[in-house]
């Protein structure tokens, strides 16, 4: 088991500007493929949906680590699966473009290297979850872990704004590149100076043995999922990560698309910039609305009313509009405010059963990445079959406000990882 000592507060300063840092590098290598679908389309000749096979692939292999690694954070400790995990998918990230010039099957390695990066990052936020659950005290846990979550947004914007730049001068081969390698320099960083290498051997040694759930750290499966908080928690979850997902993955080409002449730069940057003090805000807001005395479970339906309800408003005006601009100021109101979902739903876990905390983000991150394979391919399905954005961003609405509602309904925030003696103390 991973030690339950927590971090004093220069070392969560320290710990949160470097998990800030593997988060914006893990979505840089996530990001660099929908940058690069349009040019890689054009080169290798896919149709709209051999592109959404593309880019839904990635889930594919994302789904299938989330307990694994939300296992082996409550076991081993979640910041050595992080940089492990760091380590293989930014190997994997900088030889992409060698495996696309491999032979003549351009679709199948493309897959293939997108489902290998999904296996290798699916293990992230699970761990991540654990790690915090572990070692941040309860009072300042929103704003970590929303903090820490900025650097979605942050990597994001990274990989649109130097991304754009690198696709135009250098071809879309150095995005990949450039992502690569700053996650190898990260996990050098990280290896050298907070972690010591004997820490890492007895980690990698357990990552397969640890796949089995050993009788000391038994996880209680059934009186977590007789619980409909649970239920609640794990169907938001979903709902707010395959919204996130199938924006993530088309917006780049509903821009290219829908405004030809726009510069890239500014429609992979607006929305992302924005995103990262909004995520930091409702941390802080989080956290100080429960300082001031509010009821935890208010303050997460009011960010996951936020995050989920509000920001669908935003994606389903981007569906009836036919300005850029406003195209832009919807987009970046819809991811924006899809970062209270961090001060929300993925607190909320940490709430309900901080002991198992990265097991169950596991369970409800696998859900939401099946979800989200379901979601980009259909994505892509309807808008080849219409022709229209319209059905997309009604799609994200839809998913989106369903997850709010069972959330609103069911959604607690009291612990249900106890045994019924220690519930009753």
């Amino acid at each position: 088991m991973a030690g339950d000592t927590q971090w004093s507060r220069p070392e969560c300063q320290v710990w949160t500007g470097t998990l800030l840092l593997g988060t914006c590098l893990l979505y840089c290598a996530r990001a660099s493929m929908p940058i690069c679908t349009v040019s890689m389309s054009q080169d290798f000749g896919w149709n709209k949906k051999e592109a959404g096979i593309v880019l839904s692939s990635f889930f594919w292999g994302y789904c299938l680590t989330q307990v694994v690694g939300g296992h082996l954070g409550d076991r081993i400790g979640g910041e050595k699966v992080i940089l492990l995990s760091a380590s293989a998918w930014g190997s994997i990230t900088a030889v992409t473009p060698l495996l696309a010039h491999l032979g003549s099957a351009h679709l199948a390695f493309m897959t293939f290297s997108r489902i290998l990066m999904g296996l290798l990052q699916g293990v992230y936020f699970p761990a991540l979850t654990s790690l915090l659950s572990q070692k941040v005290r309860e009072s300042e846990r929103a704003f970590t872990y929303s903090t820490v979550g900025a650097g979605s947004q942050f990597g994001t914007l990274l990989t649109g704004a130097v991304g754009s730049l690198l696709l135009e001068w250098c071809g879309w081969p150095s995005v990949f590149y450039f992502s690569g390698s700053l996650t190898l320099l990260w996990v050098w960083y990280v290896h050298r100076y907070l972690l010591s290498g004997k820490d890492l051997v007895p980690a990698s040694g357990v990552l397969a043995p640890g796949l089995l759930v050993t009788r000391h750290s038994r996880v209680p499966w059934r009186r977590l999922f007789r619980k409909p908080a649970v239920w609640a928690a794990v169907f938001s979850q979903l709902s707010a990560a395959c919204s996130f997902f199938v924006l993530l993955s088309w917006l780049p080409t509903f821009f290219k698309e829908t405004f030809p002449d726009a510069k890239g730069w500014i429609f992979n940057v607006v929305p992302w910039l924005v995103a990262i003090p909004a995520s930091v805000f409702s941390g802080f807001l989080s956290d100080h609305l429960i300082n001031r005395g509010y009821r935890a479970i208010t303050v997460r339906k009011l960010m996951q009313g936020m995050g989920l309800g509000l920001s669908s408003v935003f994606a389903l005006r981007l569906g009836h509009t036919s300005s850029f601009c406003e195209s832009v100021v919807f987009a970046s109101a819809s991811i924006c405010l899809q970062t209270f979902n961090h001060s929300g739903i993925s607190v909320n876990i940490q709430d309900l059963a901080p002991s198992c905390a990265g097991f169950l983000f596991g369970v409800a991150n696998t859900a939401g990445a099946l979800a989200g394979v379901v979601g980009v391919c259909l994505g892509g399905y309807l808008i080849e079959t219409t022709g229209s954005w319209t059905c997309l961003f009604n799609l994200v609405a839809i998913i989106s406000n369903l997850g709010l509602c069972t959330f609103l309904v069911f959604g607690q925030a009291q612990r249900v990882d106890l045994s019924p003696t220690r519930e009753d103390l």
